[in-house]
């Protein structure tokens, strides 16, 4: 039966039209890349990207082969580090530079690699990468915000197929997470404790919607669920900043998130997804009752017209059925 749910955090309201519901098989296929096309991020073409900003390398010079992860400036940023804020009206309306950076975190030097089919060790030094760029990136008193991102597949967004992440950093917090740190603000003052904490300990108690947990970390299917397969990867204890965790609870992460992958892609013969840091503002104090996490979002759906026009989302697999699917799958 069709339900109307509600988002706990930002109060966004999903339609769970299970009259609708599709098996993960139903869903089509993303279309591969050409696996004849020149690539930028392989060994050997450092010179075709610009000049790396940092590497996880042996002795190997820079800009050169020999690399495990690779930072690079994207080569055509939404956002330019040159230049200054130049804020300003024109009549009712605001604008400023367009100050901020765009960089691009290429994952392996293997083309088509995954966070399952690297060593955890890697995978950990990815998300020790992106801990790195956003200790970096805080010290520029212009940057308010920063997101990191991966987008896989053409219809996720992705240009090149070469396993890559995304990091921008910008010059004004966005409203969306304004939104949740609002949300987190009242119900911290009405309880006295962390939503995204009550929500972990509901769903471990409920034991419907967990898909993947370790000591550290959960990957979860939120009750409110936008997309079909959505999933949410938080810190089981409560933790502001992503910045802030150590190698030992990166390694789970990367653990759970090889494990999370490995799932979806069996379940839903590799398709295209995103996932997404939301992290807490930089240099904001006040923020105590937010927790920092990931969204995975595969893309299964296409946001049309109701969606523009409402504001609500219609997903046709309800959390439970699409957890049950991912739970079926063993790993390693």
């Amino acid at each position: 039966m069709t339900e109307l749910r509600r988002d706990p955090i930002i109060g966004r309201w999903v339609i769970v039209a299970t009259e609708r519901a599709r098996r993960p098989s139903d869903f089509e296929a993303e279309p591969e890349f050409s696996s004849s096309g020149f690539c930028p991020f392989c060994p050997g073409h450092e010179k075709k990207t610009p000049t790396e900003i940092m590497a996880y390398r042996g002795d190997s010079p820079p800009d050169g082969p020999g690399w495990e992860i690779r930072v690079v400036p994207n080569k055509y940023p939404a956002l330019r580090v040159e230049g200054e804020l130049d804020k300003e009206g024109v009549g009712i309306y605001d604008k400023m530079g367009g100050i901020g950076a765009h960089e691009v975190i290429i994952d392996s030097p293997v083309h088509k690699s995954q966070f399952y089919t690297l060593p955890k060790e890697h995978v950990r030094d990815i998300f020790k990468v992106y801990r790195e760029r956003v200790l970096d990136l805080k010290n520029d008193i212009r940057f308010r915000y920063i997101v990191v991102f991966k987008n896989r597949g053409k219809s996720a967004g992705a240009s090149l197929e070469h396993s890559h992440s995304q990091l921008i950093a910008l010059p004004i917090v966005p409203k969306r997470v304004h939104e949740e740190i609002a949300a987190c603000r009242s119900y911290y003052e009405l309880k006295e404790r962390c939503i995204y904490c009550d929500i972990i300990r509901h769903e471990i108690s409920a034991g419907v919607r967990v898909v993947e947990e370790n000591e550290s970390f959960i990957a979860l299917s939120p009750y409110a669920a936008r997309f079909p397969f959505e999933l949410w990867i938080l810190p089981k204890r409560h933790s502001l900043n992503y910045e802030t965790e150590d190698d030992g609870r990166l390694f789970q992460l990367a653990e759970l998130f090889a494990n999370v992958t490995y799932k979806i892609d069996k379940a839903l013969s590799n398709p295209a997804y995103n996932f997404l840091l939301h992290n807490s503002p930089l240099r904001t104090d006040g923020n105590e009752h937010y927790h920092w996490h990931f969204e995975f979002i595969p893309r299964l759906s296409k946001v049309a017209g109701f969606e523009w026009g409402t504001g609500f989302y219609i997903n046709t697999v309800s959390p439970e059925d699409a957890t049950r699917y991912l739970r079926e799958i063993p790993t390693g």
